[in-house]
């Protein structure tokens, strides 16, 4: 019993040093005074959290702000911030602005912590189309534990 009372208090702990390390404020700068974790050397990416939603911006090298999501639970929204927050696509939401505009690259992953992924399409117009998604297993969780895939 005491070793569940020592593991719960451990686990509440650090679950408040993450959610006090991802800051609250400066959603739709330029440059907030957040930690860029972009997965993805063209972009930045940046992280907060307010009353249990994550909040995910991503900018392009300049300070530019493209687009931004909610994510909480599983569910998405579509925030109206950036150049192309009409291009953001969701699972439940589709892009606002829907364009016939082709991909001139393949999508690219800009972020991705296990949970949520967000990938960046070019496209031939010269917008940008943003992917959030709840991120994808490479394989069944017991699958890849049988196969010894971490």
């Amino acid at each position: 019993m005491l070793t569940r009372a020592i593991f719960a208090a451990s686990f509440a702990i650090a679950t408040g040093a993450v959610f006090a390390a991802t800051p609250a404020t400066g959603l739709g700068q330029a440059w907030p005074n957040a930690q860029d974790v972009s997965t993805n050397p063209n972009f930045h990416v940046y992280v907060f959290a307010m009353g249990g939603v994550e909040y995910i911006q991503v900018n392009d090298l300049n300070g530019n702000v493209l687009g931004s999501v909610g994510t909480a639970g599983g569910q998405f929204i579509t925030l109206p911030i950036g150049r192309f927050a009409q291009q953001v696509v969701t699972p439940s939401q589709p892009a606002s602005a829907p364009t016939t505009a082709a991909a001139t690259a393949s999508a690219a992953t800009v972020y991705n912590d296990g949970t949520t992924a967000v990938t960046a399409t070019p496209l031939s117009d010269g917008t940008m189309r943003l992917n959030a998604a709840a991120a994808q297993l490479p394989c069944d969780p017991i699958d890849c534990s049988l196969k010894g895939i971490h």
